[in-house]
């Protein structure tokens, strides 16, 4: 039975001309990364500073990730892999930062991780596969600190609710090599993600190496709602997206459109569309927050009872 929910505070007052988007992506992918979010249009951001992670770790050569860990009694603690944005061009996990001591403290396993980029020289799918091996690792990395993992979500902004979309419909059919075990992806957050990659061909060509015409497998296998509408879902997977009405870098229609592809796809799914969020707000800890760990603890709860 599914269990869809929309939350619309503001709907979007109709599509953004293809030559705005155009112009807000080309300036996104040159300049956007995952930097710490100004306080704009009437959203404060309390936590201007953030308590150090527990540990940093080089979960593969010259990849790094920061783990934060939750207090004890945290036997079946969710595992909460963050992938910060940067136009697919670099991973500054730096941002997320206040988001991933956010979690922590509401009890999860937090792991924010960075992953090769276009800055690197590589292309699709090598993004996609050090995300998929940062999720085994942060489950390693919990069981290492004697954390018994519960569920484990991926949760993504902008270029990195991309890839972290790719990781939990494909995880296994994307993977690379790892020396970690891979876990099950049991939930996934999309923050002001990228769903529709013909919308955004002129970002993503050097992503996928080519034009759509020209590396046709390419897009098919990186496209997340093409992979939905071809019924490429793991069973069991539930959805969150979170998107600010307020966002012209990443039009809110990406998330509506990816809402309705999985509700066609009978997956639980539930958008919520923040009023006065920008792309540089929602990602923050006091936007992003709340509705996150709520969600996680009702797929904890759902999980753990079968």
């Amino acid at each position: 039975m599914r269990n869809n929910a929309v939350t619309r505070f503001h709907p979007w007052a109709g599509l953004m001309h293809p030559v705005a988007v155009g112009l807000a992506m080309a300036s996104l992918a040159l300049a956007v990364g995952c930097s710490r979010p100004p306080v704009e249009q009437g959203i404060a951001d309390p936590a201007s500073s953030t308590r150090a992670p527990d540990s940093t770790t080089e979960y593969l050569p010259g990849l790094e990730a920061d783990v934060y860990l939750p207090g004890l009694g945290t036997d079946g603690a969710a595992i909460v892999l963050l992938v910060p944005g940067g136009g697919w061009q670099t991973a500054d996990r730096t941002g997320l930062a206040p988001l991933a001591a956010s979690l922590a403290d509401a009890g999860f396993v937090a792991v924010s991780a960075t992953y090769r980029a276009g800055e690197d020289g590589v292309a699709f799918p090598v993004p996609v596969q050090d995300v998929v091996c940062a999720s085994a690792f942060a489950a390693e990395a919990a069981r290492s600190a004697g954390v018994d993992p519960g569920p484990v979500v991926v949760l993504g902004h902008s270029a990195g609710g991309h890839l972290a979309s790719l990781a939990a419909l494909e995880g296994a059919g994307l993977a690379g090599p790892c020396p970690y075990p891979a876990p099950r992806i049991d939930g996934l957050i999309g923050v002001a993600g990228v769903y529709d990659v013909r919308e955004f061909e002129f970002a993503l060509v050097d992503f996928f190496g080519g034009t759509p015409q020209e590396q046709p497998e390419a897009w098919r296998r990186g496209d997340p709602i093409g992979l939905v509408d071809s019924g490429s879902v793991p069973e069991g997977l539930q959805v969150l997206l979170l998107h600010g009405d307020s966002d012209v870098d990443v039009p809110v229609e990406q998330s509506e459109a990816f809402e309705a592809s999985l509700s066609r796809a009978d997956v639980p799914v539930r958008l919520e569309v923040v009023p006065r969020a920008t792309h540089q707000t929602i990602y923050s800890a006091y936007v992003a927050g709340p509705p996150a760990i709520a969600w996680i603890n009702e797929l904890g709860a759902g999980r753990s009872t079968g």
